[in-house]
């Protein structure tokens, strides 16, 4: 199945998208890869997904990677006497460690950590925002606030610390069996990590997880901005997380922070998901709003790898279109005037290395010889996101003998993945690249190619090689 656009979609399952027919369509809508929300999916409901998803996989022939987003820490307040209270700016009220309902003055706050961490001056956010709280005075049991804006709270609202850096790990006891249980099925290719602090919230995921799954880290709290490079450096891949985000930043930084994102990713080579409200107005009808199409395109426009869906696809009326007006925007987009330009100027200068230097070189002359293709051999991944990371405007196909790293690469931008055995010598490299860019659509007999791969075939990470290669008459060799 041919893509004709470079931006890949990720589409998240749930009620409105868990049977395997819906999964067929909205694949074959546009859908590159598939999240699995384990905020509200159990153990059994992920390992039905997941089967679900390889088997329509095996069906359409084309590999499909697999999220899975991990809860992280959810801080919440407690329970009141009366369900809801009133209050009013300018009065006190105050979180503290008392397990009894709450009342117009105060309510349990069931996290010693945040307890202890709470500054005076610190802000607390309650229910996205719509309550803010001051502390004023704070003693490692209570908090004592001041009602800055907003006029009611209610049971289990969430919390939000903008200037609170906690203790604790980014993984909660539920995230930890959750890890587990996805690593144990071997089958997904990528976590998401919720609220990302700084690099050792990741440090301690790798330990556990130990290259089994891709790490992507959700950037949604303003102390993971002040630490992104070193984030970046451990992350396999962001998520630019814009719904928690815009509660704990202000509204308008948001938009500048998903640029400043995007392109600190592309740099480093690693792949970047804008998610969150991309169509929320699709949950309930079948079309978006202007607004929602800029903001897709405006991703796109970037150079984005992937724009996300959540609630449009996993509980709305109309996943499907959600999905193909998606893929609509990217296709559009990719072949305005300006997009060529626009994509190039963001360009990052390559590092001083071998596989750099190649991937630079593949692209120039591919761009400058009008080739059909760019095809790069990759058993890790690295050949294929330092391609991607060019940019090229000709398309790539990366072919890999292992089916982890195609499924994996399903994220990154402009790869068209192809699992394909190891070739046993040059030529047999060449033809089987030709052949497979005639199989797939991307070129024709008399076309030329340009190949990546490393010498000796077979070793990971040693791509040392660019070939040019004429298609041959029969379309299954090449010259």
């Amino acid at each position: 199945m041919k893509r004709n656009r470079k931006v890949k979609i990720l589409a998240t399952l749930g009620p409105a998208s868990s049977e395997e027919s819906m999964i067929r369509k909205l694949h074959e809508a546009g859908a590159d890869l598939f999240r699995i929300n384990m905020s509200h999916a159990s153990h059994d409901v992920m390992r039905t997904l997941i089967a679900r998803i390889r088997s329509v996989e095996a069906a359409c022939g084309r590999p499909i990677g697999i999220l899975a987003d991990l809860q992280g820490p959810k801080l919440r307040v407690g329970k009141f006497a009366a369900t809801t209270v009133e209050l009013v700016p300018g009065q006190t009220f105050t979180l503290d460690n008392r397990d009894e309902p709450g009342d117009n003055t105060r309510v349990y706050l069931p996290h010693p950590e945040i307890l202890e961490a709470v500054k005076p001056g610190h802000r607390l956010l309650i229910d996205d925002g719509k309550l803010h709280l001051r502390a004023e005075k704070c003693d490692g049991k209570s908090i004592v606030t001041t009602v800055v804006s907003g006029t009611k709270i209610s049971d289990r609202k969430g919390v939000s610390l903008p200037d609170t850096l906690l203790g604790v790990g980014a993984l909660t006891d539920k995230d930890r069996s959750d890890l587990d249980a996805v690593l144990a099925t071997g089958e997904v290719d990528w976590v998401a990590l919720s609220f990302i602090q700084r690099p050792e919230d990741l440090a301690d995921v790798r330990k556990v997880a130990r290259g089994r799954v891709g790490l992507m880290s959700k950037i949604e709290k303003p102390q993971a901005i002040e630490r992104i490079d070193e984030i970046i450096e451990l992350s396999d891949a962001l998520m630019v997380a814009r719904g928690d985000l815009g509660v704990e930043m202000p509204l308008e930084a948001v938009p500048g922070l998903q640029k400043q994102l995007i392109r600190a990713c592309r740099k480093a080579g690693k792949p970047v998901v804008v998610a969150t409200q991309m169509l929320e107005s699709m949950i309930s009808a079948p079309v978006p709003t202007r607004a929602e199409v800029s903001d897709v395109a405006t991703a796109v426009f970037e150079g984005a790898d992937a724009i996300m869906l959540s609630a449009e696809s996993a509980s709305g009326q109309y996943p499907v279109e959600a999905v193909s007006t998606m893929a609509s925007i990217a296709f559009t987009v990719e072949r305005e005037p300006h997009y060529p330009g626009i994509i190039y100027a963001q360009r990052a200068q390559p590092e001083a290395t071998g596989a750099d230097a190649i991937s630079l070189a593949a692209r120039q002359i591919a761009e400058t010889l009008k080739l059909s293709a760019i095809v790069c051999y990759t058993s890790s991944g690295t050949t294929g996101l330092r391609a991607s990371r060019e940019r090229p405007e000709v398309p790539i196909i990366a072919l890999s003998p292992v089916i982890q790293t195609a499924r994996r690469l399903s994220v990154v931008w402009g790869l068209h993945c192809v699992v394909s055995e190891e070739p046993t010598d040059l030529d047999d490299m060449v033809n089987r690249a030709c052949r497979i860019v005639v199989q797939e659509g991307f070129g024709k007999p008399g076309d030329r190619v340009i190949i990546s791969a490393g010498v000796p075939l077979g070793t990971p990470g040693s791509t040392n090689m660019l070939r040019i290669a004429y298609i041959g008459s029969d379309g299954l060799s090449g010259v």
